[in-house]
């Protein structure tokens, strides 16, 4: 991703500037914010949400104002996760290759599964109604905003730090289980794995044709004419309509489509080596899969704007135990189970830290990957029916808010780093 600082500025700021509107919206008029939110853009359409009949097979869709962002347009955000992951795998040099990866990766499990201990323990605690009700919201405090965090570790250890290298990595290894999760966990419907042939296919056909063949044919000659006029003229678009198959199949599936041009990432051509993540000079590569993640630059921004519009539009009204148990598990969880892994992997498993770090910097760490707002909004989306209530409150907005109140891990963040001695770095 290129010139990160603008891009993860906006990215932020236009999603928390949706979340805002939309808080302020809710607590005013929700009975107008709803009808926004659930408006109905047509009836009946190949796409949209279900309706079941008796036997469970689907009568008809509606394509809602909701449903276009949450998934269909978010496979596009999700895309760009995927191909910083994707790439920190696959290319030499790449970042989650080798064994200084291994330390913020096995942090990152550790951030993952300390959430759910904290979340579970809670519910059981509050008793067995409010498990049975809440349990399946375990994934709700796992996510770590990614960008959001490197905004405040930029902050709190300054660009040179290499604690900002680590929470990178940490967040992108976080995103990528995130995503398993939801595709494992969190199904829209019955699951039907025969359509998932139809996504595998239009990966595999979109490498073959114009990613594979075109380098075949190209091999005895260096100028490589037939894939450089794929890149020149039909650039990322095949792959694009490959993708639109892929999201269609996992509608179909009952997996959840947002995810649904993850399969074709892989496919797709990409650079020779990785810059790392974040890196700047990615701004001159012209690869198919940089083509792609610039091209969807600016319509993520917008993207994600109306995300946190349509999303974290909760009344306060709403706080409950879902809204702390996802607060707790993230605010306590994250940071212990950073740590524990962390000092594990690092004195235990004698891996080390990388140079300059040391285990006050993990800590301080823990508590910026805390913020999880827009993929635990996501999951809190889709871990709770919009009807589901305990004591008469809604859960899915309860826990929304505890994403949205995990901001707070920002400025506690600078408060454990000021009061352990931890100083920027230039």
């Amino acid at each position: 991703m290129y010139r990160v600082w603008n891009f993860v500025t906006n990215y932020s700021l236009l999603m928390i500037g949706g979340a805002i509107l939309a808080l302020i919206w809710a607590n005013v008029d929700p009975h107008s914010y709803h009808s926004v939110v659930d408006w109905p853009i047509l009836d009946r359409s190949p796409i949209g949400e279900p309706e079941y009949g008796a036997d469970g097979s689907v009568l008809h869709r509606t394509l809602t104002f909701h449903y276009l962002v949450n998934d269909v347009l978010m496979a596009l955000f999700f895309a760009i996760a995927a191909k910083e992951v994707w790439e920190a795998i696959a290319l030499e040099a790449g970042s989650l290759r080798g064994r200084s990866a291994f330390v913020p990766v096995l942090a990152a499990v550790g951030g993952m599964a300390g959430p759910v201990v904290v979340y579970l323990l809670l519910a059981t605690i509050l008793g067995s109604s409010t498990y049975d009700a809440l349990a399946h919201g375990w994934a709700v405090p796992t996510a770590t905003d990614i960008a959001f965090s490197y905004i405040v570790a930029r902050i709190i250890f300054g660009a040179g730090h290499p604690a900002v290298r680590f929470l990178l990595l940490l967040a992108i290894v976080d995103d990528a289980l995130g995503l398993l999760i939801i595709a494992v966990f969190y199904p829209k419907g019955d699951v039907a794995p025969e359509w998932l042939l139809l996504s595998l296919g239009a990966a595999l056909a979109a490498y073959i044709l114009f990613n594979w063949l075109p380098r075949h044919l190209d091999r005895r000659d260096p100028l490589q004419p037939r894939a450089t006029w794929m890149r020149l003229h039909l650039s990322f678009w095949p792959y694009f309509a490959a993708g639109a198959l892929s999201w269609l199949a996992f509608q179909q599936a009952g997996l959840h489509p947002a995810l649904g041009l993850l399969p074709i990432i892989p496919a797709m051509p990409h650079a020779d080596r990785g810059f790392g993540i974040f890196a700047e000079a990615e701004a001159h590569l012209r690869d198919i899969l940089n083509q792609f993640e610039h091209a969807l630059k600016t319509p993520v921004e917008f993207i994600l704007f109306l995300f946190g519009l349509l999303n974290a539009g909760v009344e306060f009204a709403s706080i409950g135990a879902p809204t702390w148990l996802v607060l707790i598990g993230l605010l306590v969880g994250k940071p212990v189970g950073i740590l524990l892994t962390g000092w594990l992997a690092s004195r235990g498993l004698r891996l080390g830290l990388p140079r300059g770090m040391n285990l006050r910097d993990v800590l301080v760490v823990g508590c910026v990957a805390a913020i999880g707002f827009t993929v635990a909004l996501f999951v809190a989306g889709v871990a709770f029916s919009p009807d589901a209530r305990l004591h008469g409150y809604p859960i899915q907005d309860a826990a929304k808010l505890g994403a949205l109140l995990s901001v707070a891990a920002g400025p506690i963040a600078w408060l454990v780093a000021r009061s352990l001695g931890v100083r920027q770095r230039a």
